[in-house]
């Protein structure tokens, strides 16, 4: 089914883009989420104004990502957790746990997919996190993991 994207859609297409997907994705998934329309020609004399609005969305949001990851560049977050006799945590500092932590620091929502961190934190010290935003935008966090008294 060929479809015409009213809002970017991760990993598939941007605002304004006219493609072929399966049709029950499109469906069952892009057409009831707002996320598409059926290629009909009264969408397509319309799509000059759905890339405009793509656009003006993106630019929107990259400005917002922007003064965040320069508002969390070089914060220092605080967790603290129990740890066993030999030093290790109870369980791992996950990176939603951190995400939360990050969160309630800023006031603003956090998510956990965008800590670029392969292991989580099993042992007390200091560790330097790397939020991805988008591929240019980026911001480093430093993470003090400490023994729960």
């Amino acid at each position: 089914m060929e479809v015409v994207f009213t809002q970017d859609v991760l990993n598939q297409a941007r605002a304004g883009e006219i493609k072929t997907v399966a049709d029950g994705f499109a469906r069952n998934y892009l057409i009831p989420q707002g996320l598409a329309q059926v290629a009909t020609p009264e969408v397509l004399k319309r799509l000059h104004k759905i890339k405009a609005a793509g656009d003006e969305t993106r630019i929107q949001e990259t400005k917002s990502m922007e003064e965040l990851a320069s508002a969390l560049d070089d914060t220092t977050v605080t967790i603290t957790a129990r740890v066993t006799p030999t030093g290790r945590y109870y369980g791992a500092i996950t990176s939603t746990r951190i995400a939360s932590e990050i969160a309630s620091a800023v006031g603003r929502e956090i998510d956990r997919r965008l800590l670029d961190s392969a292991e989580t934190i099993r042992e007390p010290g200091e560790y330097d996190m790397v939020l991805r935003f988008s591929s240019e935008i980026q911001a480093t966090i430093h993470v003090a993991a400490e023994i729960e008294e």
